[in-house]
């Protein structure tokens, strides 16, 4: 079957609920050319809050790093938190409205003092040192109240992916509550845990490194399909491996996992988060080379720490989802809940895996 002609709908392993529609014709449709959104790439504007010189305009920091001398990563309260601490109502329910107190905290992570810098362009060492910084805090919030169930940390860069500030920056927002994906997630892991004796996600990453086979015509008996070993991996380093997902709900989507079965980011060395460093900063030097401009968000999903932490952390396995946001969503994508992708995944991952890239 040729690029053109893939029309097919894809199940999300993880969250069997949760589809993708890959119809590769649908980007032979006319439209209007767009221009890649312009990225500011000054290391310094007066006027920027996150700027060195600027910290007078933030919120007092929670903590910087280093600790000593010029900053490289600092965390601040957010001016706009969509959770706080300031209010702690009761929940209530009427009938079938019910409501739980937004509780919880929203803080800014400001990853670089240059103030348009891109992932690809940051040094190994800082990015392992805003990696450090999301594993302090989250380590912080957790242990400081017990009513938190989940912290999510994550970054969203360029306007359509609901960046305000263009100064690079990530965030972090600490909860009483599971978002519903990664609930999801969870249970459906702990499912196939209970039936296979086996985590998912590791599955995953042994098929992409050692599975390969053949789907073939019932009548001609020609290959329909063919997975070859390495089809979907994009990078991968002595710890950590960046695949495109099957179902990718987004044309350039990529998963970074760890190697290794672990459950909660928490429990990430220091040796891991340099080397998680070093394969985000080549994933992301291949998207920009192959979409160069794209706005995107990331986030990290790890363990819950809810009432199922204990019995969840031999099925569930972190990882940290890159997506950029190449498209809006159609009235079919809002209406249906069914993702369009309208690049093969195996084309994506082969252009990006292709790219050639200076580090």
């Amino acid at each position: 079957m040729s690029e053109q002609e893939i029309r097919e709908i894809r199940i999300n392993p993880i969250i069997p609920a949760e589809s993708v529609l890959v119809a590769t014709a649908r980007s032979m449709r006319p439209k209007k050319a767009e221009d890649l959104a312009p990225r500011d790439t000054r290391k310094h504007v007066d006027t920027c809050p996150f700027c060195k010189g600027s910290e007078h305009k933030t919120p007092p920091e929670i903590f910087r790093l280093p600790e000593d001398g010029d900053w490289e990563v600092r965390l601040v309260p957010n001016l706009y938190p969509v959770l706080g601490d300031d209010r702690q109502d009761a929940s209530f329910a009427f009938g079938l409205q019910q409501a739980i107190d937004g509780y919880g905290r929203h803080e800014v992570f400001i990853d670089h003092p240059h103030h348009g810098a891109a992932i690809h362009e940051m040094s190994e060492a800082h990015l392992a040192r805003v990696l450090l910084a999301y594993r302090l805090r989250m380590a912080q919030l957790f242990a400081a109240d017990p009513r938190l169930k989940y912290v999510l940390v994550f970054k969203n860069f360029g306007p359509a992916a609901g960046a305000s500030i263009p100064h690079t920056h990530s965030q972090i927002i600490a909860m009483p509550v599971v978002p519903e994906n990664v609930e999801a997630e969870a249970r459906n892991s702990a499912e196939y845990y209970r039936r296979h004796h086996h985590c998912i996600f590791c599955t995953l990453i042994d098929e992409a490194l050692t599975f390969e086979a053949a789907i073939y015509d019932r009548i001609s008996g020609s290959v329909r399909r063919k997975i070859s070993v390495g089809q979907y991996i994009v990078e991968r380093g002595r710890h950590f491996i960046a695949i495109k997902p099957f179902a990718s709900r987004y044309e350039w989507e990529v998963h970074i996992l760890p190697l290794q079965h672990k459950a909660d980011f928490l429990d990430a060395t220091d040796e891991e988060l340099a080397d998680l460093a070093a394969v985000l900063r080549r994933t992301m030097a291949r998207l920009d080379a192959v979409i160069g401009g794209a706005q995107y968000n990331f986030f990290l999903h790890s363990l819950p720490h809810d009432a199922h932490r204990e019995q969840h952390g031999a099925s569930y396995h972190w990882h940290l989802e890159i997506c950029p946001r190449t498209s809006i969503p159609t009235g079919f994508e809002l209406g249906s809940g069914l993702f369009v992708n309208t690049i093969s995944p195996e084309a994506a991952a082969e252009r990006l895996r292709m790219a050639e890239i200076t580090l």
